[in-house]
């Protein structure tokens, strides 16, 4: 697959009133976007379609990304929330993949108090159904947790996972921690895993990332890492529009991650750019 897809953008409106994150201290997002913001950003990138993935914890904006997908000639999927600890959790996934468009949940594991609540408190008959729906699992982890997403990937073989943004390696004090890497290392081992290239750049420090050339240096031992671990096969690069923008713009990513996958053949970088998506999210035909 050639198609360029962007295999991890938000959007939201502000008015909602569910995204207890995002406030005005972070003024370069605090405000709405959506499909039109998303195209202006990335109208150089030749991106084909794009994964929308959830921002807040309520089934409301599962929902409200949905609608916009439907009005969305270019969002291919959309990965919501769903409280998989809830009674109702099975209900509710039931009634979110009656949309094709719905293609598998995001519990936001990194702001949750204990590290492994995915073991703990997810319920197994949740986390069945995902898998009797032919649903997908984004982990929005950090090295906190990734130990444990570990262990629940290795538990349920038969769920497609992706780590979102590598995990959030801390890029700040030079190489990843022990933790991260015997983590990821395990991770990679698991055929039912894979990973987003995606997120990176807010994790370093800006002097770090003044040029798209330093930034790829910067990142250059951690892609090295997660290729050896996880292969172009089960890489998908993404954006995480509009949060990067906390670090740079849109066209500064895909720079330098141009420079990142541009050694390798034209068939992984296809991979990577896109069709690692394809194939996880299942998005072909997915309109």
């Amino acid at each position: 697959m050639a198609a360029r897809i962007d295999a991890h953008c938000h959007y939201w409106q502000l008015a909602r009133g569910d995204y207890g994150w995002l406030t005005e201290d972070l003024a370069p997002i605090h405000r709405d976007f959506g499909a039109a913001e998303h195209d202006a950003a990335s109208a150089h990138a030749g991106i084909e379609g794009r994964v929308l993935v959830q921002a807040a914890p309520t089934v409301a904006e599962t929902e409200f990304l949905l609608a916009s997908a439907a009005a969305d000639p270019k969002a291919l999927g959309v990965v919501g929330w769903v409280d998989l600890s809830a009674r109702d959790a099975e209900a509710e996934l039931e009634g979110l993949a009656d949309d094709p468009l719905f293609k598998g949940v995001r519990p936001m594991l990194q702001d949750i108090a204990d590290p492994d609540w995915i073991n703990r408190a997810a319920r197994p008959e949740a986390i069945a159904r995902l898998v009797e729906l032919g649903l997908r699992f984004d982990a929005l982890a950090k090295p906190a947790q990734i130990g444990a997403v570990a262990a629940f990937a290795k538990a349920n073989p038969d769920l497609p996972i992706i780590i979102d943004h590598a995990a959030k390696p801390d890029l700040t004090q030079g190489a990843p921690s022990d933790a991260w890497v015997k983590a990821m290392t395990a991770l990679g081992g698991l055929g039912n895993v894979s990973c987003k290239l995606s997120g990176l750049l807010t994790e370093m420090d800006a002097d770090d990332r003044q040029t798209p050339e330093d930034a790829a240096r910067m990142l250059s031992p951690v892609f090295a890492s997660l290729l050896e671990w996880f292969g172009p096969s089960r890489i998908a690069w993404g954006s995480d529009w509009p949060v990067v923008n906390l670090a740079a713009d849109y066209g500064f990513w895909r720079a330098t991650t141009d420079i990142l996958v541009a050694p390798l053949s034209a068939a992984e970088r296809g991979a990577i750019l896109g069709g690692t998506a394809f194939g996880f999210y299942g998005l072909e035909g997915a309109r």
